[in-house]
């Protein structure tokens, strides 16, 4: 049985039912899990061969109506969704540098329906480098990371690790092992150049720099005529892989269809800001 679906049935048998009125919210807690995991896989390191560190300090930010429907019931969906990330990073081979907590709250910038995930990585008093999956435990978070929220998190109490050695090596985990590095990760590349480009309206707007700002407002790469779209509302970086982040719009963004802040992309990626839809695309050569 899934990580997910294990989720949804704990949910399902909490406090004879309670969670039923959770679910008839716009934002339901199967689309938190879900943009829990993304977060994790978004902002995965690797340390070694054996060792790929995730966040494990969560905040998901939601519109005064969805917080309201959720919180009387905040502390056990908090818990169920740190177990959820548990169980995920033993399925993935993840690992934290400390214990695993979920926070929610209000943000008042968010309409009905739509949030936000940040994460963090924090280290226990007693960590001494990553540690494997936890169950979910009280008490106050630790001191935060360097770097904040919304970014691949940093090692706080161990000195970084060299990577693994690059695909092809002769001690390369070969592709499909356990400790292979994940697929679309950085490494050599024999030749060629991708080129990368967005499709919006039916007009094609290649980019040309690492990075490409979407928005209403004239100063934005790309203008968007859109009244949901936000002056500066969201920027492409390309890379290996490319991404999207969010700039702290009013309406957030949609990738793939998932609301999130933050998300990888891939050729075809469809993202909705407003009531505009954006094709991603790329290619080689």
């Amino acid at each position: 049985m899934g990580v997910m679906k294990r989720f949804e049935q704990r949910l399902e048998g909490l406090v004879n039912g309670t969670f039923a009125k959770v679910f008839k919210s716009e934002v339901q807690p199967v689309e938190i899990a879900g943009a829990l995991q993304r977060e994790c896989d978004n902002n995965a390191t690797i340390w070694n061969r054996d060792r790929t560190v995730v966040p494990n300090d969560f905040i998901v930010e939601l519109s005064t109506p969805d917080f309201e429907r959720l919180s009387p019931y905040s502390g056990q969906l908090s818990d169920e969704l740190a177990g959820m990330v548990r169980d995920y990073a033993k399925q993935q081979r993840y690992t934290f540098m400390g214990t695993i907590k979920v926070h929610l709250e209000k943000a008042d910038d968010l309409d009905t329906g739509l949030y936000r995930v940040r994460s963090r990585t924090l280290a226990s008093s007693t960590s001494q480098g990553p540690q494997g999956p936890q169950a979910p435990q009280g008490g106050p978070a630790p001191h935060a990371a360097p770097g904040g929220y919304g970014y691949p998190p940093q090692p706080v109490s161990a000195p970084p690790m060299p990577a693994g050695p690059p695909p092809g090596h002769p001690h390369a985990a070969p592709p499909g092992h356990p400790h292979a590095a994940p697929a679309g990760r950085p490494g050599p590349v024999a030749g060629g150049r991708t080129r990368h480009w967005v499709e919006i309206n039916n007009n094609r707007h290649q980019i040309t720099r690492p990075t490409l700002v979407l928005g209403r407002s004239t100063e934005a790469d790309v203008r968007i005529d859109d009244p949901g779209v936000s002056r500066r509302h969201c920027e492409i970086r390309t890379g290996t892989p490319s991404t999207i982040q969010d700039l702290g719009s009013t309406n957030g963004i949609v990738v793939d269809g998932q609301h999130t802040t933050r998300a990888t992309l891939r050729d075809g990626s469809r993202i909705v800001v407003g009531n505009t839809t954006i094709v991603y695309r790329q290619a080689e050569g």
